[in-house]
């Protein structure tokens, strides 16, 4: 073997010798350091941190709609309750007596009757109470507002729900554009090594300019996808941080990688029962149905009587020393008749409302069926789609290799090897892509059943050193 041979054959040895990874290659020692100081962070952290008491938005939003369905049931138990209440009055006064058509006339000689009279001192302490006996209107709105109580928690679960695939999607957003990012700096260092051989190449008289040239290019090229990678990574980071609530200046790097997990395929049948089962947004409409015919009930039975008792004992006198106790106990039946047309209005619209939320559960349900379907037949194609992207980046990678091999015997040029890398990144890209579809599928049909929160627990907890 001639020198002149074996110098052309140390950078091919070189050059296959060093790995060449799918989902890109080793990091420069700029990046290693940048993302050593990053706080690591995983999916499962990440969904405890969005629902801590400090975290999404969404979660405190729900939090304060069932506390405030609370306090409405508070107020409407109070009708229910016995109403207690107390005074303690101390008056002076006067009055006109002619104001009051009053005149008092007596047989005395030069007698005039008074028309103003007064001062004079009135002291009363008084204590009354009232309590509604039969209202059966009070009854039913007492009982929809508790049914208003268990809407707003499984509202609120179905917000931790939401919020568990948010931050799932999110949190893979920032895998795909982590995993774009290392295919591009894999990509750049490739460009560079075949530089550097077409550099090597043309010292020893074995190759051209153009073949140089074009090397540069496709490194120019490399570095300018490097770039938008980059900047894909930082948009998905500030996303993630925003769903979670966190400070925009906090540096993460997600501890997971994209991988492919097989799922079984179930049946829509089985599926949509496991549905409607577990769906937190579907028992709450159930409640909101409930409620809503429950409120119908108490608009219609505010025709009915009712009956309420009363009492009142207190002192009453012109000062606090001569006050003499007095009382007043009974009870009173209330007959509704005609007010205008008011209650005959709040039965109208609560039956409106009635059907309305009977016509939202309904579509509800076709809406959870869909989702099912719809994410069940993503996941199947998903799964094609890894398997034939696999495939094509082992064959791209097999194609390369041979490109490499023929340009540095002679017999092929460097347009293949260019055309060879570009498939490559293709297929990355598509490998890339379809493991993302494939995750993206997977958290669709967990939520689409209901059943995320076994996918991602998340108690809302989260490390403190985090």
């Amino acid at each position: 073997m001639t020198c002149r041979s074996a110098l052309l054959l140390f950078p091919v040895l070189l050059l296959l010798s060093l790995p060449c990874r799918a989902d890109g290659g080793g990091d420069p020692p700029e990046t290693v350091a940048r993302y050593s100081q990053a706080i690591p962070l995983s999916l499962a952290q990440a969904v405890g941190i969005a629902l801590s008491p400090g975290g999404n938005t969404r979660i405190r939003i729900a939090q304060e709609l069932v506390r405030q369905a609370e306090a409405r049931s508070v107020q409407s138990r109070a009708a229910l309750l016995p109403n207690i209440d107390a005074s303690v009055s101390q008056q002076s006064m006067t009055r006109n007596l002619a104001a009051f058509g009053i005149r008092i006339q007596l047989p005395i000689p030069g007698y005039e009757s008074p028309t103003f009279v007064g001062p004079f001192n009135i002291f009363d302490a008084r204590a009354g109470a009232s309590l509604n006996v039969l209202n059966l209107s009070s009854i039913r709105r007492y009982q929809a507002s508790r049914r208003g109580i268990r809407q707003a928690e499984a509202e609120q679960e179905y917000a931790r729900d939401e919020v568990r695939s948010t931050v799932a999607r999110v949190y893979l957003s920032l895998l795909k554009a982590r995993a774009g990012e290392e295919a591009a700096r894999s990509s750049v260092a490739l460009a560079e090594r075949l530089l550097e051989l077409a550099e090597d190449r043309k010292s020893a008289g074995a190759g051209t300019g153009i073949e140089i040239t074009r090397a540069r290019v496709q490194l120019a090229n490399e570095r300018q996808r490097l770039l938008a990678a980059e900047n894909e990574v930082e948009r998905a980071r500030f996303q993630l941080l925003r769903t979670l609530g966190l400070d925009m200046d906090l540096e993460v790097e997600p501890i997971e990688k994209m991988t492919f997990e097989p799922m079984e395929i179930q049946d829509p049948r089985q599926a949509l029962e496991t549905a409607l089962e577990s769906r937190a947004d579907w028992k709450a409409q159930q409640k909101k149905e409930e409620t809503a015919r429950l409120s119908h009930s108490a608009a219609r039975m505010e025709r009915l009587p009712s009956v309420s008792l009363f009492a009142d004992y207190g002192a009453i006198g012109s000062s606090i020393h001569n006050a003499v106790p007095t009382r007043a106990y009974g009870f009173a039946v209330e007959v509704p008749i005609f007010d205008g047309g008011r209650r005959d209005g709040r039965r109208a619209e609560s039956s409106s409302r009635l059907r309305q939320e009977r016509e939202i559960l309904d579509d509800l349900r076709k809406q959870i069926e869909l989702d099912i379907r719809l994410a069940l037949d993503s996941l199947q194609s998903a799964d094609l789609q890894v398997a034939a992207a696999e495939e094509g980046l082992n064959l791209a990678q097999d194609e390369l290799a041979r490109a490499q091999r023929r340009f540095m015997a002679g017999v092929g040029s460097s347009i293949e090897v260019t055309d060879a890398q570009t498939r490559l990144e293709r297929a990355r890209d598509n490998r890339i892509q379809a493991l993302f579809i494939h995750n993206s599928a997977r958290i669709d049909l967990h939520s689409a059943m209901g059943t995320i929160r076994q996918m991602i627990p998340g108690d809302g907890k989260h490390d403190q050193e985090h």
